[in-house]
């Protein structure tokens, strides 16, 4: 019988702004707007608070990297960070001119990709510190960023999308010449692999890959999610749909309407779950278009969701989102919840 679910010791003083599982180790780390990322222990170790890495200025986005020991964060102080699990040291890759909303880390091409409020990606390489890092200027203003094995989604302001090659991304400074500055970023021309136009009318929140490749899952503020796919035939771009989610009825009768606030596929089953304004999570099949179970209800804004790469774990941030219209809450309102799934929990309802 799996575990119903636990609360992470020692959470953070402020909102989650991110959470994400080690590759390997199962270990979590967390960023909050309190200015500190913070590591925990595995779930079959209790999940103890075992180091605090403290920034300047609100911790936007983590991801770790090639190993469960190397870990990147970012946030408001506008830098790209590498953090030391083993040691607790920090050092500063690159720097962008605003704040930098999202990271992600591809393993295939060992490249670590930053997305800044700048309208720019830095494309890292951390394991050739050797190779500059370029920056790729982008339309408009980007708010979330997702990877899978051969693509980049980028979601942006207006409704703007851009996929990339990551293949081409990683080229992209093998050509460039060293500088006397390592952290310092050169521009370079590099066209997206599509361009497109979300397929929801309001801005994106959250974004997500799939983990077999073939395509993404974008959720908006106004309670809707849309799934995707690369190939851009007729024949498939024909199965794109979006639908309704995360929205109550309040005693008054009324619609309310929730921001889809996370999304996080299942690295096994490729069930997606999403995570809303109203407090709710709730797994879905994505290609059978059917929601498979929510969760109870916890005490506040769902601000994260994040599946172990086994796919036996799932984690869940919460925070006040000031959906109610009041600021600050009480007990409980900043938390993780770290919840065992059954064999069968996150399976499609359209598989045999």
């Amino acid at each position: 019988m799996p575990l119903a679910q636990f609360e992470l010791p020692d959470p953070p003083g402020d909102a989650i702004s991110a959470i994400k599982f080690a590759p390997a180790s199962l270990r979590l780390l967390v960023a909050s707007w309190d200015k500190n990322v913070y590591l925990y222990d595995s779930p079959q170790s209790g999940g103890k608070l075992l180091q605090t890495f403290e920034h300047r200025a609100p911790a936007l986005d983590v991801c770790f990297g090639e190993s469960d020991e190397d870990a990147y964060t970012t946030g408001l102080d506008w830098d790209v960070r590498h953090l030391n699990l083993s040691t607790g040291a920090q050092t500063v890759l690159s720097s962008h001119n605003a704040g930098v909303k999202s990271l992600a880390y591809s393993p295939q091409h060992q490249i670590l990709i930053s997305a800044s409020w700048d309208s720019t990606l830095h494309i890292h390489h951390p394991s050739s510190p050797s190779i500059p890092i370029a920056s790729i200027s982008l339309p408009a203003k980007p708010f979330s960023i997702s990877v899978s094995a051969t693509k980049l989604v980028v979601a942006m302001a207006s409704r703007a999308l851009n996929i990339y090659d990551v293949a081409s991304l990683a080229s992209a400074a093998s050509s460039l010449a060293a500088t006397d500055d390592p952290t310092a970023a050169i521009a370079v021309q590099i066209e997206p692999w599509q361009r497109r136009e979300s397929s929801l009318k309001f801005m994106t929140r959250a974004l997500a890959c799939m983990p077999n490749d073939a395509g993404y899952a974008s959720s908006s503020i106004e309670g809707r999610v849309a799934v995707e796919w690369f190939d851009p035939s007729p024949e498939s771009q024909a199965r794109k749909y979006a639908f309704k989610c995360h929205r109550q009825t309040n005693e008054q009768g009324v619609d309310v309407v929730y921001p889809v606030n996370a999304l996080a596929f299942h690295p096994v089953h490729g069930t997606f779950a999403s995570g809303g304004g109203d407090g709710f999570v709730a797994l879905w099949d994505g290609v059978a278009k059917r929601r498979i179970r929510q969760y109870q209800r916890y005490a506040s804004s769902v601000s994260g969701v994040a599946f172990s790469g086994d796919g036996k774990y799932m984690a869940v941030a919460i925070s006040p989102g000031f959906e109610d219209g009041k600021e600050g809450g009480g007990e409980g309102v900043v938390n993780v919840f770290v919840r065992e799934l059954g064999e069968n929990e996150a399976k499609g309802k359209g598989a045999k």
